[in-house]
């Protein structure tokens, strides 16, 4: 009993729920409000929106059916679809007004929805015009002709902006038949009698830039053609963007020539750019390009061409640097490129007043330390009435060092006297022909020493290295100079008279490089009041007042450096030259070369001593001295060309 009365409630249950089933769905389909849900939208409410007038596209059909008899002229034509509408669903607006004109109303807004703007009875124009027609101050069917007219307006203005003078004219012609649609086509009429006549030269310039011809033939060539074209319509945004295309083909050469360093093809090209729109925003930008670029360039080269000048190889350095000058001649490293060139050409490569020493090539060691001396101007000699004046220093004349020298910083020492002896095994005159001239302590005179050599010291005891050599003739220093030059690869040789004072000068102009009279501070070993001998003697004509604590030779630089950084160059010992003797300068060379005679017996002894008076420790004294002779007061000094 128990399970058929469950089975019989099952079965009446489940005639329940479907009997409730069924009255669900006869409510849900006939009155929804009852379940709060809103009404159904007819299909027609819905608007796609895929219709729109577009230069080139089909969907605006502006036929030429006759209108009927009887309707309004918004009636002509086939339906028209002007602007795209979103996809929405739209109620139906709240109208007011007599029910015949809600109901024309309510029809426009239909047409509207289905995009019957204008061309049929049915049309939303002619729908508004009857409700006018009813009731002449509607608003809302005045609103709606307003609406219209902006769209067609619209559409008509978008038309000619594309260039589709077919459809603006179709639209214009509608919009002319609406209220105030005269006084709004006319500004959009003139547009498009402009349209009319730029069109052909529109194609006719694409012809001309798709043969090949944007810029030339003059008057003829596409870029002509769209200037004529903004010439009657200024905003022509085809003519416009075409100006620009053959611009921009114009800059993808120059890039490409840019690319190649073909510079001057660039710069033609930048001229071309700018004659077609001299201040658009790419012809800028490939104007910066090409500065920085050629810039890049140009450093570039004057780095090579300072790599060149190291490399001591002038000409392809001045070559490098030409071709930098072309590029960019603003480019400052070239102000300090130029320096160095004259650097290059006046002093080998070196500055004046460097110090540098040759290494050996065939062996370990260098030169002596050399100073490079300055190019340049000097008054050489003396005239009369100035201190010290001798007939063999006239007349005073100019002589100009067209580039520049080197001079040995200091006279050369006995160290670097032995080196040469030792790699040649040369024996001196000295050892040759017995002794040389040395200081006597006990006479306080120079007497002749038989056992005097280059190794002994101004009193014919040992010298210690750092000692100037002494006790050699002009023959034995002349050997030193070929030695170094063999060494070295150099050309070394004795200084010329000319180089000599100029050097010794070092670009002063007073009597002395320090100035006049006695030195104030201890700038040369010179003969001195102040000084003495072992024995306590002293110097009957020396410097008053002046110093240096030696009485003889002192070990080279061992005082202060003139002018242009050269040691003892007027103390210590006076120096051999390569000049042969003159008794004046009568026919000298203004050039500062050596003023030799094949022969000569007496060569130029320049520069003070230990010993020497103040008169002869003047700039422009110079002393004849046998070319063998060897004495504890003249030593030298080596020159080396640049």
């Amino acid at each position: 009993m128990a399970g058929q009365s469950a089975t019989g409630w099952q079965r009446k249950a489940g005639i329940g729920a479907a009997v409730a089933l069924l009255l669900f769905a006869l409510v849900y389909r006939f009155l929804p409000g009852w379940l709060m849900l809103p009404p159904t939208v007819p299909a027609a409410s819905v608007s796609s929106g895929s219709s729109s007038i577009s230069l080139g596209n089909a969907a605006m059909s502006l036929g030429s059916t006759p209108a009927s008899a009887g309707t309004s002229i918004y009636n002509a034509g086939p339906p028209l679809a002007l602007a795209p509408l979103t996809a929405r669903i739209v109620s139906t607006p709240q109208y007011a007004g007599p029910p015949a004109v809600v109901d024309l109303l309510k029809q426009a807004h239909a047409a509207e929805l289905a995009e019957r703007w204008v061309g049929t009875p049915d049309s939303a124009a002619a729908l508004y015009q009857r409700a006018l027609a009813l009731a002449p101050g509607n608003a809302d069917a005045r609103a709606g002709l307003g609406a219209l007219s902006q769209r067609l307006a619209s559409n008509a203005r978008q038309a000619i902006d594309e260039g589709d003078a077919k459809a603006a004219q179709a639209l214009l012609n509608l919009l002319r038949k609406l209220p105030g649609g005269l006084t709004a086509t006319t500004p959009l009429q003139a547009r498009l009698f402009v349209l009319e006549h730029v069109q052909p030269l529109l194609r006719e310039a694409a012809e001309q830039a798709r043969a090949g011809h944007a810029l030339n033939p003059a008057g003829s060539s596409a870029l002509d053609l769209y200037r004529r074209v903004l010439t009657l319509d200024p905003g022509n945004v085809v003519a416009a963007r075409g100006v620009r295309d053959l611009q921009h083909g114009v800059l993808l050469q120059a890039r490409a020539a840019l690319a190649s360093e073909d510079y001057p093809r660039v710069s033609r090209l930048l001229a071309q750019a700018q004659s077609v729109a001299p201040d658009s925003p790419e012809l800028i930008a490939m104007r910066a390009q090409f500065r920085q670029t050629r810039r890049q360039h140009a450093r570039a080269l004057v780095a090579r061409a300072d790599a060149a000048l190291q490399a001591r190889a002038p000409r392809l350095a001045e070559q490098l640097a030409a071709r930098a000058r072309l590029l960019d001649p603003t480019l400052p490293q070239l102000a300090s490129y130029a320096a160095r060139m004259r650097d290059a050409k006046l002093y080998d490569g070196y500055r004046p007043g460097q110090v540098f020493a040759d290494n050996f090539i065939d062996r370990a060691g260098s030169a002596p330390t050399m100073v490079v001396i300055p190019a340049g101007t000097f008054m050489m000699g003396s005239r009369p009435g100035q201190p010290g004046f001798r007939s063999n220093q006239a007349p005073a004349h100019t002589v100009t060092f067209s580039k520049g020298f080197a001079l040995a910083r200091s006279e050369i020492s006995v160290a670097q006297f032995r080196a040469f002896v030792r790699a040649t095994g040369y024996i001196t005159d000295a050892e040759r022909q017995g002794g040389a001239m040395v200081y006597d302590e006990l006479s306080g005179r120079m007497r002749m020493d038989p056992g005097a050599t280059w190794r002994d010291g101004y009193n014919g005891q040992p010298a210690t290295g750092d000692m100037p050599v002494i006790n050699i003739s002009w023959d034995d220093a002349e050997a030193y100079c070929d030695w170094l030059s063999k060494a070295t690869g150099k050309e070394y040789s004795l200084p010329s008279e000319a180089e000599y004072e100029y050097a010794e000068r070092g670009g002063t102009t007073t009597p002395y490089w320090w100035g006049q009279g006695s030195p104030k501070q201890r700038v040369e070993n010179l003969a001195g009041s102040l000084d003495r001998s072992p024995k306590g003697r002293r110097w009957d004509n020396s410097f008053k007042g002046y110093g240096d604590g030696y009485w003889g030779t002192a070990p080279v630089m061992s005082f202060l450096p003139n002018p242009f950084g050269l040691f003892d160059i007027d103390g210590n010992v006076s120096e051999w030259t390569e000049d042969c003797w003159h008794d004046n300068y009568v026919r000298a060379p203004d050039n500062g070369s050596a003023w030799v005679n094949p022969g000569c017996q007496n060569r130029v002894v320049r520069g003070s001593s230990w010993a020497s008076t103040p008169d002869q420790a003047l700039s422009a004294w110079r002393m004849d001295m046998p070319a063998d002779l060897r004495s504890a007061r003249i030593g030298f000094r080596v020159m080396r060309r640049l």
